[in-house]
């Protein structure tokens, strides 16, 4: 539920172990509390994202799947879509924020040193929110690149979030 934030009973009786009959018996004052939660910190749930997407969207995305599962490099699978990195990054984060998880760590060992990785992802498990300019203003902007971070935020999300 914390990952995912469903908003009605359809999406809540699609979380792993919660059927129906729990979301009619015990499921308003969650749903209540989420909904809440999730109007009052601006948050785009994995709905938002599915809804919102359009076809072409939906076969870029699984495409981007397939040739992540195949550890192709992220610079080669935006230009057979005729991508910039950066657009490929941002649809990347729409599958893990949906509740994906995607194993990048084939690309990000070639990017970014082990000590690098390991003090953005230390960082990121005691901030208090996954904002990337704020990461950068912590880390340093000289030290990372915006892409170093939504790399290792991405692998952050997909870890501990998914």
């Amino acid at each position: 539920m914390a990952t995912v934030f469903p908003t009605n009973k359809e999406q809540l009786s699609h979380i792993n172990g919660v059927g129906m009959g729990k979301v009619s018996k015990f499921g308003k004052p969650f749903l209540d509390l989420i909904s809440k939660f999730v109007e009052e910190n601006d948050i785009v749930t994995s709905s938002d994202v599915i809804v919102k997407s359009s076809v072409d969207k939906s076969k870029i995305k699984i495409f981007l799947i397939q040739q992540i599962d195949k550890k192709v490099d992220l610079e080669d699978i935006a230009q057979a879509k005729k991508l910039s990195i950066q657009e490929v990054l941002e649809e990347i984060e729409h599958i893990c924020y949906a509740g994906t998880k995607l194993n990048l760590d084939y690309y990000i060992s070639q990017v970014i040193d082990e000590d690098r990785q390991e003090e953005i992802f230390d960082y990121f498990m005691t901030a208090e929110t996954d904002n990337i300019q704020q990461a950068r203003v912590s880390l340093g902007d000289i030290d990372f690149t915006e892409e170093d971070i939504r790399l290792m935020r991405i692998k952050f999300i997909s870890e501990m979030g998914n």
